[in-house]
């Protein structure tokens, strides 16, 4: 899995360089009550940390002491893309998934959550037209204050709304014909990847 995770972390921007992996006891975890227990049933466990140099030249250091929270999004893509193909899981949620980075990498992202929903849902929340272009079905989500309080209204898209929002999301607030263009031309690749 190490292998695998790793490439997809490679893949997603995440590190330059494949992830080692830190195999420790279980005893020397924060987690007492859980280790005590373990400890008086007679199982032994260990701990799985993952180590990323995210920057060239870096020594590697814990995911969780160093990965914002988008790298972590990322990393947990990389990692879901593999088990996704080892069975039932339910649903995979991504959030911040987009946080950092674009272009290039965003449809690597894209791609990503793609072939993870071939075998499991994905829900995501993106801002990025890279991304979205990917989903099987669009959700827009919006939020407006009513009466002194914050109202969220989700809308399941059309394909003609989907590509007004993609190209909203390319263009902002004052859509063009480029950018519609470039929206239908982005939902297109994306049906062929």
């Amino acid at each position: 899995m190490s292998s695998s995770a790793g490439s997809g972390l490679i893949q997603l921007g995440t590190a330059p360089r494949p992830p080692t992996l830190a195999l420790s006891p279980g005893d020397r975890l924060r987690y007492e009550r859980r280790a005590r227990l373990l400890a008086w049933l007679g199982i032994t466990w260990h701990f799985v940390e993952f180590l990323i140099a995210p920057n060239p030249g870096e020594e590697a250091r814990p995911l969780r002491r160093i990965a914002s929270g988008g790298e972590l999004s990322r990393a947990m893509l990389a990692i879901k893309t593999v088990l996704s193909g080892l069975g039932p899981a339910g649903t995979y949620v991504f959030d911040e998934v987009d946080a950092g980075i674009g272009g290039r990498v965003a449809e690597v992202v894209g791609r990503k959550l793609k072939d993870v929903a071939e075998r499991q849902q994905v829900l995501c929340v993106t801002h990025l037209p890279q991304i979205a272009a990917f989903a099987d079905q669009h959700l827009a989500v919006r939020k407006q204050v009513t009466r002194g309080r914050t109202q969220t209204d989700v809308d399941a898209l059309s394909q003609d709304d989907r590509i007004e929002e993609v190209a909203r999301m390319l263009g902002g607030e004052t859509v063009t014909q480029a950018a519609r263009a470039h929206a239908r031309e982005m939902l297109k690749q994306s049906l062929r990847q």
